[in-house]
């Protein structure tokens, strides 16, 4: 494949194809744990490791997994990655751990994740598959971030779980922001920018 292919597929998760803002996956997650910046960034690093290594792990066996229990191998191998990704952060990170709490294991049944196995790394080699999955990744990370900083700093005035940011103006924050009307209005308003930029330039 040609170096414009792997770009191409490598930048079609970041706004074009983008899992939460372009086509509305993993929005449990999303809604859960972009309460902070910190908490975002660390779902997004969790799920892109999840994503690269089961797209890879499926791309390399796809022609010789069965068609009928294709799915339930699917689980299997993405369960295995977000295994070592709970088990790892529980060890290095464990505050971080009991932040997302249920939200790792979940990463199992997470559609973006799923999605990509069974729509991409199934079809496809394995280089193509891996910058799929690292592009989706990455993706998926700057929609969390993105919904994190918006909501840290209007819902606590603060970013990254405690560091003020908020000038005097804004000494009492939007509670709302921290729950999951804030999470929906600002990934509203994030989705309609991303509509009326593309509808300008189309």
């Amino acid at each position: 494949m040609s170096k414009k292919t792997y770009s191409k597929t490598f930048f079609a998760g970041f706004i074009k194809e983008n899992p939460v803002l372009a086509l509305a996956l993993g929005l449990c997650p999303t809604l859960a744990v972009t309460t902070s910046l910190y908490n975002a960034i660390g779902m997004g690093i969790a799920a892109t490791f999840v994503l690269v290594c089961s797209n890879a792990v499926i791309s390399l066996f796809r022609k010789i997994i069965p068609e009928k229990i294709r799915i339930p191998i699917f689980i299997v191998v993405i369960a295995t990655f977000v295994t070592i990704v709970d088990l790892s952060m529980s060890a290095f990170l464990p505050e971080l751990h009991a932040q997302l709490g249920i939200f790792v294991p979940l990463i199992v049944v997470n559609c973006v994740i799923l999605g990509r196995a069974e729509a991409f790394a199934s079809k496809n080699g394995i280089i193509i598959s891996i910058i799929d999955g690292l592009g989706m990744g990455i993706g998926f990370t700057l929609a969390l971030s993105l919904i994190g900083i918006i909501r840290e700093l209007f819902g606590n005035g603060t970013l990254f779980s405690g560091t003020p940011m908020m000038i005097e103006v804004f000494s009492k924050p939007a509670m709302a922001m921290i729950f999951a009307p804030g999470a929906f209005i600002t990934m509203g308003f994030i989705m309609a920018f991303i509509a009326s930029r593309e509808k300008k330039e189309g």
